[in-house]
Formats: structure tokens, C-alpha cells, sequence
């Protein structure tokens, strides 16, 4: 018996982006294009006759634009959404809007050259249509705002590990009084993190997280995020200090690990090669707070597809750091706290609701 092929549909006003994406999904074996239109309102009355499993969406379209497409959408019938746009390369909120709106990642396309772009970006573009159908409607139905989440990098070669940044190992380490939790998270981690850290006194321990975003967006979801919360939530430098009720993002398109000086905790944002497939890495900055935290620490791990981090987690705990996971019930998608529970790594498994009360308790001591 053949195993279901994912459906997906075309929202696209260029013909161009409509014929090669269409290309692309047809020389995969599990999904298949199961429409193409135009603009929305040709689209609303093709997807009635066959409701596809994923939405590939541009913003900027005849007759309705895509971000109120989408949020009617969202309204009425949640289905997962991809946006690609050129409008997102403008570094502006239009982005944000459409996460807001419920989208679950977004694809940047340039204005010139689309073409060879999007034939370059092929195994990117299959991979993130894979995550979508994988994604929980439930959650995606109460969603805040999504993830746009930089596609696994895909390719014939295995994935790099952490090793290529920080070799394996622990320091000899003492009990600290700073403390550090350590976030990991991917496809519905934005809607996660703000669940969150918007729940989390000013008293809380120092906050790392690696979200796995593209370039330009990450200082937008910093900025976003400390408007909302009582914490200070900035994008991280390099020598930027791990202190209570401080939170750091990893820029996208760089990896940040963790190093101690003396009793004191700091970042370093750096280069390197992608690792397990992203950059930033989850599995990079939990090696790093093995390494350099230990006990001190504490690791979690949340909604996201793949296996980043699974790894990295299993080190914390071996180093005797505390670990969470998010439960499927809560997760956009449930992979890589999945991949973590299996290499043995989480002592906890706690709903996306539990755990603002998990990392104030053990900001207690």
C-alpha cells in the first residue's frame, strides 16, 4: 500500500514561481501538487474541490494580498502555510505579520534571478514542505506565531556534528551562583518561546536559546519579544554575559556557544560550517553548556522536525545538567524532542504550559 502523499497547493501570482515549484515537488516521491492559482480567490474556490495538506503562499497578489488570505484562512480552517515572498528580504515586520497571522515558516525569494533560486533551493523548499505536513493543527489552530525557520540543508553528504566547532568533554566544575538554561527549538518555536518567557519573572536565570531562524530575523524576534516580556531579551553579541532575567538569541546564520570565566558565564558568537544541518546549531550551544555548565544547568528542548540537539541534550544531562522536553500534545511538531527522548537525554517531559514554572523552580535552587 501506498504511503499518503503530502498535497500541497500554489498561491503564487508569477507563473515562473508556479511552473518550477510545481517541478520541483513532482520529482518527489511523497507529496504532490494538487492545485495552482493565481491569487487567493481563485485558490479559495480550487482548494474547496480538494483541500491540500500544505499552502505554499506569496504576499504581494492581485485582487487580495496573502496576509489577509491567511488570516482568513486561519480563521475558518487551519492548514499549514508556507510564505514565500520577496517582501520578507526587506527586513521589515511583514514577515512577523504573517507568522502572527499563523503561517509555520517563510521562505525568502529575491527579486532578481528567481529562477536559478529557486532551482537551487529545490531541496530546501521539499524539506520545509515536509515539516509543514508533519504539523500539529490542533496547536497550529491556537498559535501565536510561528517559525521562520531556515529549511534543513540537505544534500548527499552527512551532516557535520558538533564536533566541527567544540570538541567533546568536560571541564572540572564547581557550583556556581549563576545559573543557565539552555533553549532549543525549531518549526513553532517563536509561538513556544513567547509562551514562555512571557510567564517568567525577572528573577529567572540567565536564558540562552538557539531558534532556528535565517539571517536578519532573529534581531526582529529579540526586539519583539522584549517588548512583551519582563525579561531582557536581546540578540546575542559575543562577550554578552549570561546574568538573571537576561535572554539571549543566537543570530541567525551564526552559532553561539557557551564559555565560563571564573564564576561567570559569556557567549561567543561565531562562524563555522553548518551543523546537523542548521547554523545556528542546538546541538553546538548544548555541548558548550555541557562543557562549561554542567550541573549548573539546565537544557531544554522543544517543538521542532529533526534531530538538532538530541544529542547535545544527552551530553547535559551526562554532564549533570537538568533536562526538558515539551510534549507532543503541545508540539507544532514533535521531532526533536522525540529524537531527544530517545538518545536517552530528558529526565522530564512537561507540556508547553509546565514548563515556566519548571525553569523558575529551578532558578530557586
Amino acid at each position: 500500500m501506498n504511503p499518503k502523499k503530502i498535497k500541497v497547493f500554489i498561491v503564487d501570482d508569477s507563473a515562473l514561481v508556479r511552473e518550477v515549484v510545481s517541478k520541483a515537488i513532482g520529482r518527489v516521491h511523497d507529496m504532490r501538487v494538487v492545485g495552482v492559482a493565481s491569487d487567493p480567490l481563485f485558490a479559495g474556490e480550487k482548494m474547496r474541490q480538494d483541500w491540500p495538506d500544505v499552502i505554499l503562499l506569496d504576499l504581494e497578489m492581485p485582487r487580495m494580498d496573502g496576509l489577509s488570505f491567511l488570516r482568513k484562512l486561519m480563521r475558518e480552517r487551519p492548514t499549514p502555510v508556507i510564505v514565500c515572498s520577496s517582501l520578507t528580504e526587506k527586513g521589515n515586520d511583514t514577515w512577523l505579520q504573517a507568522l502572527s497571522a499563523g503561517a509555520v515558516s517563510v521562505i525568502t525569494k529575491p527579486k532578481s534571478g528567481l529562477k536559478g533560486f529557486l532551482e537551487d533551493s529545490s531541496n530546501d523548499l521539499i524539506a520545509t514542505i515536509r515539516a509543514a505536513g508533519q504539523a500539529n493543527l490542533r496547536v497550529l489552530a491556537h498559535s501565536v506565531v510561528a517559525v521562520p525557520e531556515r529549511p534543513p540543508l540537505t544534500g548527499s553528504s552527512p551532516p557535520l556534528t558538533a564536533d566541527a566547532m567544540l570538541a567533546p568533554g568536560r571541564q572540572s566544575l564547581t557550583k556556581t551562583t549563576d545559573q543557565v538554561i539552555a533553549i532549543g527549538t525549531s518549526t513553532g518555536g517563536t509561538q513556544a518561546i513567547e509562551a514562555v518567557l512571557t510567564r517568567l519573572p525577572v528573577t529567572v536565570a540567565g536564558i540562552v536559546i538557539v531558534q532556528h531562524m535565517p539571517e536578519r530575523f532573529t534581531a526582529l524576534f529579540a526586539e519583539r519579544l522584549n517588548s512583551l516580556c519582563a525579561l531582557d531579551v536581546r540578540e546575542a553579541k559575543s562577550n554578552d554575559r549570561v546574568v538573571t532575567g537576561r535572554v539571549l538569541i543566537a543570530p541567525g546564520g551564526k552559532h553561539m556557544m557557551l564559555r565560563r570565566n571564573g564564576a561567570q558565564y559569556h557567549v561567543d558568537v561565531v562562524d563555522g560550517p553548518v551543523v546537523n544541518r542548521h547554523k545556528p546549531s542546538v546541538d553546538v550551544l548544548f555541548r558548550s553548556v555541557a562543557k562549561f555548565a554542567g550541573r549548573n544547568a539546565l537544557g531544554v528542548i522543544m517543538t521542532g522536525m529533526g534531530d538538532d540537539g538530541a544529542r547535545g541534550m544527552k551530553e547535559m544531562k551526562d554532564a549533570g545538567a537538568s533536562t526538558i522536553a515539551q510534549d507532543e500534545a503541545s508540539c507544532v511538531v514533535f521531532g526533536m524532542p522525540k529524537e531527544a527522548i530517545k538518545h536517552g537525554g530528558v529526565d522530564r517531559v512537561l507540556s508547553l504550559e509546565q514548563i515556566p514554572q519548571a525553569l523558575i523552580d529551578a532558578s530557586r535552587g
